[in-house]
């Protein structure tokens, strides 16, 4: 894309973003001094500076932090245009942007998104993964369409459940629940933003009003699964991240205080509005098929 075409609303708000002119220019597809040319005479324009220059980057002055406020403001308006007016064409079209808890980002969402591009070839797709925090914030601040998270979301606009996993403790040698308390070799624990960890510390202090002998603490449940799997340890996992290759491993599933199987949650999230768009009404129809399919 040239220069010339660019806005400059547009060009102001990669600066912003990326508060380094080499950074910009290769996101903006254009020279160092072309795009140094081109911030002074709107910097000129304006009647003010905007960015001070060192060599550590940029930084914004305080009319700078105005004026991009402004521009970002109004990028976020056309956007929001621009996805309705795709909405009123035929056909299903536009980004469809999305933001989804890790493990649902490893292990469920690939299925899905696979049918839905195939099916919609002409929607773009952004996706957000991260911690169950980080989804909400997302959702929250505008930047997606709609979060699918795990647990039970303290959310106001449209959820639904998509599906529930039972949780299993998984081991090389345990096969009875009861063994963890003869075992010498640690419990193996994900520690996540989430209630997740809650929700485990709960029902084994009801199930065996004592603490675990030994622990290993990780920040990544694919680490807990991995360190598991070459047998350093038991662990809990979600039945989402296990599948019938396994070899070699025991699978027990939890029995919460009721004897029915102890599950986790999986949850779409969204404003009302998002659901008008035709690129989102898609997806959840789609997401409610792939689902009654599983079940």
């Amino acid at each position: 894309m040239a220069l010339s075409s660019l806005t400059e609303f547009q060009l102001l708000s990669v600066l912003a973003q990326e508060m380094n002119m080499r950074k910009a220019s290769e996101r903006l597809f254009v020279s160092q001094p072309a795009l140094s040319q081109r911030l002074q005479t709107i910097e000129k324009d304006w009647g003010t500076k905007l960015f001070i220059r060192s060599q550590k980057g940029l930084s914004l002055t305080p009319a700078g932090e105005l004026v991009i406020e402004f521009i970002n403001d109004v990028l976020f308006k056309e956007e929001k245009v621009r996805e309705t007016i795709h909405s009123l064409q035929a056909g299903v079209s536009g980004t469809l942007k999305i933001a989804v808890a890790s493990i649902v980002g490893q292990n469920w969402l690939p299925q899905v998104l696979k049918k839905f591009i195939g099916k919609y070839p002409q929607v773009k797709i952004s996706l957000i993964t991260g911690w169950s925090s980080d989804i909400l914030k997302s959702l929250y601040d505008n930047q997606v369409h709609i979060g699918i998270i795990r647990g039970t979301p303290d959310w106001k606009g449209v959820k639904f459940k998509l599906f529930s996993d039972p949780l299993f403790l998984v081991d090389r040698e345990i096969t009875k629940l009861e063994q963890v308390l003869e075992t010498d070799r640690p419990f193996i624990q994900f520690k996540s933003d989430s209630n997740y960890y809650q929700e485990i510390q709960d029902w084994w202090m009801s199930s065996y009003k004592t603490s675990p002998k030994r622990t290993i603490v990780v920040d990544q449940i694919e680490t807990c699964k991995q360190l598991t799997f070459n047998g350093l340890g038991y662990s809990i996992l979600p039945g989402i991240t296990l599948n019938n290759n396994e070899k070699g491993i025991f699978k027990i599933p939890l029995i919460d205080e009721n004897g029915g199987l102890l599950k986790r949650d999986t949850w779409l999230l969204g404003y009302e509005a998002a659901f008008h768009l035709k690129q989102v009404q898609a997806f959840v129809e789609l997401v409610n098929e792939f689902t009654e399919q599983s079940n």
